[in-house]
């Protein structure tokens, strides 16, 4: 592991970690890890390493503030892909993913880091995923990219694509949703019990000196029940496939809250007729990581299937 995805792996642990926008107690193994013994992850990372183009970077202003993007050039006949990594994440998250999309799929792959992620600066305040979308909506515009697209969205970035598509619904072909936070799994009682599980371990992190991680992690919990009671009553448009793809183990400790996690993914998918599930077997929630084939064969189906 390299110094930067260490550095973000140590971030996902003060609160345990962030994962899918629900502060989870339990021993989580931290996102943004990889087990490079595993056959399927180093098979990703070997096809990764052969001949790709090289991203562009461009640091954008968008909303008054500033956001780093990763512009992978391809053909303008195809969907451009745009993949958006979990809470505490950034762009490297999907070194595995990215260079092999762009190869056999030949699509513009875009990633990006969010504010206070990566190479963006933090914006100061409660984090809320209508701004990110408003963020990510602006930011693609600067780079021509207003239509056609595929979104690609890991965890917390569920919340963000689906306030996306629900603005952009033309704009946004079909989506790849990762282990994502989807509305179904917010119900009344379980967000109330991730809130109270968790609100000693938020009130002590108040208690400690500030840092980047534990800005975020606060910024991010700031508000959380109400957020997510609203996020729950919101609908993905019928007119957008999806294909979600939920891990083996989900991102809960608890037997209880990852059969609701998996529920909510199939109460997602029977929706609508153009939604497919998919299984990342032998997989913790850090899909990207321990299964990046599976990530991979879902943007290529999702790819052609739009074109």
């Amino acid at each position: 592991m390299d110094n930067r995805s260490s550095r973000m792996a140590r971030r996902r642990t003060p609160v345990v970690a962030l994962v899918a926008a629900a502060l989870v107690v339990g021993g989580l193994a931290a996102c943004g890890t990889a087990d490079a013994t595993r056959p399927h992850a180093t098979a990703a990372a070997s096809q990764a390493a052969t001949t790709a183009p090289r991203p562009i970077t461009r640091m954008l202003t968008v909303n008054g503030h500033r956001l780093e993007f990763y512009v992978t050039p391809g053909s303008n006949r195809l969907p451009v892909v745009v993949l958006d990594s979990g809470g505490g994440l950034d762009a490297s998250y999907w070194k595995k993913v990215a260079p092999v999309l762009a190869r056999r799929t030949g699509a513009e792959i875009i990633t990006y880091d969010r504010s206070g992620e990566g190479k963006s600066p933090y914006v100061p305040g409660p984090w809320r995923a209508p701004n990110a979308a408003a963020d990510l909506a602006h930011g693609l515009a600067q780079l021509g990219v207003t239509k056609n697209m595929v979104l690609v969205s890991h965890s917390l970035a569920g919340e963000i694509a689906t306030y996306f598509v629900r603005a952009h619904p033309h704009a946004v072909a079909g989506a790849v949703l990762v282990d994502a936070s989807l509305p179904p799994f917010y119900s009344t009682a379980e967000t109330e019990r991730i809130v109270a599980t968790n609100q000693q371990q938020i009130d002590a992190l108040k208690q400690q000196p500030l840092t980047p991680a534990t800005r975020q992690l606060l910024d991010e919990a700031d508000g959380y029940g109400p957020v997510h009671l609203a996020y729950h009553k919101l609908a993905w448009p019928a007119s957008v496939p999806a294909t979600a793809i939920v891990s083996a183990t989900t991102p809960f400790p608890t037997a209880t809250d990852a059969q609701l996690w998996r529920q909510a993914q199939q109460e997602f998918v029977n929706a609508a007729p153009n939604r497919h599930l998919v299984v990342a077997d032998h997989s913790s929630h850090d899909v990207p990581s321990d299964r990046p084939d599976v990530v991979i064969k879902a943007v290529e189906v999702m790819v052609h299937q739009v074109r």
